[in-house]
């Protein structure tokens, strides 16, 4: 009798009790889990993007305790830190040979807001990252050939639990907003979106901004509400709108154009906030720039610029010329006509292209389409509002950011500002089929139901098809050849001192993988290159691969300046010669191979301590 009852109310439980939720919550965790192992198994490939590699080697530095020092080093970022210490010291007592542009120790990076370093840095410490390459262990290398490269993978997951926080907060905004059946659908078109685990791949820092923003957007939504029902005072209210502030300057932080939502911010808060609305607004903007003022106060001590070399992306165009330079013209790079010129063109591109495909999803349809339906409810029309204001702000700002990084990647890049709204949208886009959903009408309630669940299966099923199609498909190739070969990039590395300078058309790679000090590619053989070379710091070695050398034969090299890489490429290959002055000429051969790419050093390095010669890269017969 006692089993019989025990039995009962564990069946009770499950049912209908709390232990339904326990059951549901497992299940859910179980799909969830094995979607990821599937995508982990199938589609993970090295970083492929300068952004992820970047990030991750300035997270290493900060790991290893170097400080917020990178070993990717721009011309251009040489070029301020040194222009400035130069201005600074020039009244000052200095040495024979002073370190102006700070490379020799170790240089400062000018390119990254620092959340995303410092938060893939905590994940290194807390565990074990191993930076060589595997050919004999399973999973890191198949039938002895390198396969995959641990730090990365790593580096991939702790941006899944990222994504699985942003299904969270996904599912819970969409509760609060509508009801329990859209907020299923919500996360599920989240979870089952390929474009959320590409960049879970990326290495980049879009998901976290992701979170970010989610989580401001609870806040908003939770300040209207107390706003709106007059359960808090005029100080709690401004300690909200402060918290408000606070937040999009850690997102501004994460990645410097998201301080651009600052201004639909301020906004809500002045239209929604009822009491003591314009305070709430300014409170909030003070807040974002005394948090952002911090950084920028550091970015002014060290280079005389508020943003680095990242504030130059409003005015470069197409190519990596300012980036290279190391002689920047600013007087005609730095006008305002510049900057409109390239705003308009780009933001036609973003209306034309990037807004109607945004998410790679159908459902933005439904998103757009749903802008012409009215709701009932205050908070869900109100942060509608939100997120149009938003998307208009993103939109500029994206057109003015745009660099060849959008060119080379056009959606998985850290400029795309449109995908961070994602899940917003996703989650109206939801709420709109539904409303359509409802307008069936059906003489039996049993025949609705069922028909309910079907036209919700087939829905989310049909708006996952890229990322069941992706898993279906034969996989990817998980190396990132060309141009970058981690095992040929570390081994090469391996010749060179931790002091010594290469130079490089992928330095992030080399900074990254190399794990050493890495300059990039100069504008030209001659001027730019002994500029440095003989200013600065001597260039050592000399890395170039596919990314420089894969160009047109007659356009880009037989007619390209005497002093150009390609003329250099080809004269070095081709002929053998080399220019006069130019001090790398030994190259390695045989066993010791670089098959990636060409290899130059000041000597034969690699006779000084014997490396075998790695497998070489799919489909790569080497220069």
């Amino acid at each position: 009798m006692f089993m019989t009852e025990l039995l009962q109310r564990i069946i009770h439980v499950l049912e209908v009790g709390t232990g339904s939720r326990m059951v549901r919550t497992l299940m859910v965790g179980m799909i969830v889990l094995t979607l990821g192992l599937c995508y982990d198994l199938r589609e993970f490939r090295n970083f492929s993007t300068p952004e992820a590699m970047e990030s991750a080697q300035l997270a290493r530095n900060i790991a290893e305790g170097r400080g917020y020092v990178t070993d990717f080093v721009r011309p251009l970022s040489l070029f301020l830190v040194s222009q400035w210490n130069e201005a600074k010291d020039m009244n000052k007592a200095v040495g024979p040979d002073p370190d102006f542009g700070r490379i020799r120790q170790g240089h400062p990076d000018l390119e990254n807001p620092p959340v995303y370093p410092l938060f893939l840095a905590g994940w290194m410490k807390v565990l074990p990252f191993h930076y060589v390459v595997e050919f004999k262990k399973a999973f890191w290398s198949e039938q002895g050939q390198f396969a995959r490269y641990e730090p990365d993978f790593l580096i991939m997951l702790i941006n899944q639990l990222l994504l699985l926080v942003l299904a969270r907060q996904t599912f819970l905004l969409a509760r609060k907003l509508f009801d329990e059946e859209v907020a299923w659908v919500s996360v599920t078109l989240v979870l089952g979106g390929e474009i959320f685990w590409e960049f879970s791949r990326a290495g980049l820092s879009t998901l976290l901004v992701m979170v970010i923003f989610m989580g401001l957007t609870q806040l908003l939504l939770h300040i209207e509400a107390r706003a709106r029902e007059k359960t808090s005072t005029v100080n709690e209210l401004l300690a909200l709108a402060v918290a408000a502030g606070v937040l999009t300057g850690v997102g501004a932080l994460t990645r410097y154009s998201f301080g651009a939502v600052i201004v639909p911010v301020a906004v809500f808060l002045i239209l929604f906030g009822e009491k003591e609305r314009w305070r709430q607004g300014l409170f909030a903007s003070a807040a974002f720039l005394v948090v952002l003022g911090s950084w920028v106060l550091r970015n002014y001590h060290t280079s005389g610029t508020p943003f680095g070399t990242a504030g130059f992306a409003l005015v470069e165009g197409s190519g990596y010329d300012l980036q290279r330079s190391l002689h920047p013209d600013f007087a005609g790079s730095l006008r305002v006509l510049h900057m409109a010129g390239k705003l308009l063109p780009n933001l036609i591109s973003i209306l034309q292209n990037n807004a109607p495909q945004l998410g790679r999803s159908w459902v933005t349809m439904c998103f757009f389409a749903g802008l012409l339906m009215g709701f009932r409810s205050l908070p869900i029309r109100r942060l509608r509002y939100f997120l149009l204001m938003c998307l208009g702000t993103l939109a500029v700002a994206q057109a003015l950011g745009r660099t060849q990084l959008s060119d080379e990647s056009p959606v998985i890049n850290t400029e795309n500002l449109l995908v961070l709204v994602l899940p917003l949208i996703l989650i109206y886009g939801a709420a709109f089929f539904f409303t359509c959903l409802d307008q069936f009408e059906l003489p039996s309630q049993t025949q609705f139901q069922s028909l309910r669940y079907g036209a919700m299966a087939a829905f989310t099923a049909i708006m996952c098809l890229p990322l069941l199609g992706a898993l279906c498909s034969g996989g990817t190739i998980p190396v990132a050849y060309p141009p970058y070969y981690p095992p040929d990039i570390l081994r090469a590395s391996g010749w060179m001192k931790k002091n010594e300078l290469t130079m490089s058309d992928v330095p992030w790679a080399v900074a990254w993988y190399g794990h050493r000090q890495c300059v990039w590619l100069t504008l030209d053989t001659d001027d730019n290159y002994f500029a440095i070379n003989d200013n600065f710091k001597p260039v050592q070695a000399l890395y170039l691969t596919p990314e420089s050398m894969d160009k047109k034969l007659y356009s880009e090299c037989l007619y390209a300046p005497q002093a150009s890489w390609n003329q250099f490429v080809l004269k070095t290959l081709g002929q053998g010669i080399f220019p006069a002055r130019f001090p790398l000429r030994d190259s390695p051969s045989g066993p010791y191979a670089v098959s990636s790419g060409l290899y130059l050093t000041d000597r034969a390095r690699w006779l000084e301590t014997f490396q075998p010669a790695v497998t070489p890269p799919p489909d790569a017969s080497g220069p």
